[in-house]
């Protein structure tokens, strides 16, 4: 039988396992905090997630949090953004920017056309391998 507890993702203490990975007293902080930046929000559209942060004092990374989990909508306010994960430039949607997705993108298929040229290199080689070894069978016969 094993206990039905852990500890809180946030704050260490032991509580009884839910949904959220933190005990209630974190998420009731997180929900209130969430309460703050849509308040401000609503009265200050063209804030900044800086702005945003200093005036509740909510960590950015919550605030961005809160906006990829979709439940902070940054569609009607026009200067807010959150950086791209890979070089950090000014985005308002996904986790990476468009030069940063185009980039990957570009790589995946560098690789999997190096990946199609080293299996047809690997195929000439077995076929070539295979050409060495008849023709000496065919000299000693020969012979």
């Amino acid at each position: 039988m094993s206990l039905n507890v852990a500890n809180c993702s946030r704050c260490g203490k032991v509580y009884v396992k839910n949904n959220y990975g933190m005990c209630p007293n974190c998420i009731k902080s997180l929900e209130a905090e969430y309460e703050k930046c849509l308040q401000f929000l609503r009265e200050n559209r063209t804030c900044t997630i800086q702005e945003l942060s200093d005036a509740t004092g909510v960590d950015i990374k919550q605030i961005v949090k809160f906006i990829r989990e979709g439940r902070i909508s940054i569609k009607n306010n026009p200067n807010m953004t959150y950086d791209c994960d890979i070089c950090g430039a000014p985005i308002r949607s996904n986790n990476i920017c468009d030069n940063c997705r185009t980039r990957l993108v570009k790589d995946f298929d560098h690789l999997h056309e190096d990946e199609e040229r080293k299996k047809i290199r690997e195929e000439q080689q077995q076929r070539n391998a295979a050409f060495k070894i008849r023709d000496r069978l065919e000299d000693r016969q020969n012979k």
